[in-house]
């Protein structure tokens, strides 16, 4: 199955079901008839903008729908604790299993001073296109990821 197929089948699967985590992604998708190594199922989540979020009932993957730039906005603020920089790069913490889904957000904004970044648990790194911008990309990422 194609890749446009695939992501289709994740949309819907994730709209029309609570999925609480990929592994569980990943089974449905085998129900389905579609074989997905666990790599690749983590890059389309990510290309989906697909983000784990805490329900009431537990943990669930969603797919933002309506707004899905503010509505993720919105989760990378409570997401994020702390930003602190140095005179190369610029580290994010945050809760325990969300940098992943903070790194993401920040790759999808396609800043051109920011090179990338790279996503633990709870740390991520930005990495600037110069060091010369770490002051405007910490302000950047200060006034557009967290509440005032």
């Amino acid at each position: 199955m194609g890749k446009q197929n695939r992501q289709r089948k994740i949309k819907e699967i994730l709209l029309n079901s609570e999925v609480s985590n990929q592994h569980e992604l990943m089974q449905l998708l085998h129900n389905a008839g579609i074989e997905v190594a666990q790599a690749t199922l983590s890059r389309d989540c990510s290309e989906l903008g697909v983000l784990r979020s805490r329900t009431t009932t537990g943990y669930r993957l969603i797919f933002p729908e309506d707004n899905p730039g503010q509505m993720i906005k919105g989760l990378v603020e409570m997401e994020i604790q702390t930003i602190d920089a140095n005179e190369s790069t610029i580290v994010i913490k945050t809760l325990p299993g969300r940098a992943h889904g903070v790194g993401s957000f920040i790759d999808h904004i396609k800043n051109p001073k920011i090179l990338g970044t790279i996503a633990g648990d709870d740390t991520v790194l930005v990495i600037p296109s110069s060091v010369h911008d770490i002051r405007s990309i910490l302000d950047y990422i200060q006034s557009n990821l967290l509440k005032t």
